[in-house]
């Protein structure tokens, strides 16, 4: 089969790699989309001798195939697997975490947050999505009902199914407003889903079109901190209160700033982004305000199907933040268009 592997300095190669054969406990799925997800840039533009990428993992020394939104069916099952765990012809999604799956953590489906062993992350420093078939743990699979596209549970195992989280830790509501930072996949997923869960909509980005977007997804108002100071946007746009809730999808420093200033008193900000730093002035932005910050990193497996039920039950249309949908030998134009982080969401449909 052949693999879309990140060479470094944005090249990637089309590899040839032997097709798998599941051992004990593992499957294969067969792929029917893996998508594109922002954090594919970090590596993708990863120097070609740098030691670590922005999620702190080293990256594996052999050629890696690599997307972390995988969705197919499963199409072989190696020993010891349960009926209840995997069957062929199952449609699934795939946690794309593995820990050492005994700690507390691994047994309560945060396996990213296993503290005893490296953790494998399946399209990073694991073979991952982009391909014709994926080996894993069958304890690693979602099932994907079938009310829902393999495109959108390709969303939904990393880029949809992040913003969902990110909601869930910060409570959100109809009570709510917030303002979210940055709209491209991630953040344009969390205006859809804010949305869903009843709260009005700040959405935030410096490209119209991407704002665009964001109406046509239910935001509320919109806000280009290109030509507006965002804090007093908010300000203005909620009679003096600023936001209940702050969501930073960007990892711009003075993105997650300007979240920060703009989240009323007693309010939680929240930060998905990954890599990068902010700076902070604590006591009048955080003491004496009394701020809640909150670290938001994907999601548990428990949580990815609860989505991906969320979906179905309130008729969210997730296949909309596609804009693009790939063959794997397009891989480097859509890499190169991806990059530009102008446009939506793409998937590779295998």
């Amino acid at each position: 089969m052949q693999g879309v592997v990140f060479t470094g300095d944005r090249g990637l190669e089309l590899m040839t790699f032997p097709d798998p054969t599941p051992g004990p406990g593992e499957v294969v799925v067969e792929m029917k989309a893996s998508g594109m997800c922002g954090s594919d840039l970090h590596q993708y533009r990863r120097p070609r001798n740098q030691a670590r990428n922005a999620t702190g993992l080293p990256p594996n020394p052999n050629p890696t195939i690599v997307g972390h939104e995988p969705c197919g069916v499963v199409a072989a099952i190696g020993p010891d697997v349960l009926p209840a765990e995997a069957k062929i012809g199952q449609r699934v999604m795939v946690h794309h975490y593995q820990g050492c799956t005994q700690c507390s953590h691994c047994r309560s489906g945060w396996q990213q947050l296993c503290q005893e062993v490296p953790v494998k992350v399946y399209g990073n420093n694991a073979h991952g999505g982009h391909a014709k078939y994926l080996l894993v743990p069958a304890n690693t699979l979602v099932p994907l009902r079938d009310e829902l596209s393999f495109t959108a549970g390709a969303a939904i195992s990393c880029g949809s199914g992040t913003a969902y989280g990110a909601l869930r830790r910060m409570n959100t509501s109809g009570r709510d407003t917030i303002a979210i930072f940055g709209q491209g996949p991630v953040g344009l997923a969390a205006t859809q889903f804010a949305k869903a869960m009843g709260a009005r909509v700040i959405a935030l980005d410096i490209n119209a079109q991407r704002l665009a977007r964001a109406k046509e997804f239910g935001a509320d108002e919109t806000v280009d901190p290109g030509s507006n100071d965002p804090v007093e946007a908010i300000r203005g746009l909620t009679h003096g209160k600023y936001a209940d809730l702050t969501l930073d999808t960007s990892s711009n420093p003075d993105a997650r700033l300007s979240a920060i200033r703009s989240t009323k008193v007693w309010g939680t900000m929240c930060f998905v982004g990954e890599g990068g730093d902010v700076h902070i002035d604590v006591s009048p932005h955080l003491l004496r305000r009394q701020l809640t910050l909150v670290a938001s990193w994907t999601f548990s497996n428990i949580i990815q199907a609860e989505c991906a039920d969320f979906c179905i039950d309130r008729k969210i249309d997730v296949d909309r933040l596609f804009t693009h949908r790939w063959t794997l030998d397009q891989a480097e134009e859509a890499y190169k268009l991806f990059d530009r982080q102008s446009d939506g969401k793409g998937v590779f449909l295998i």
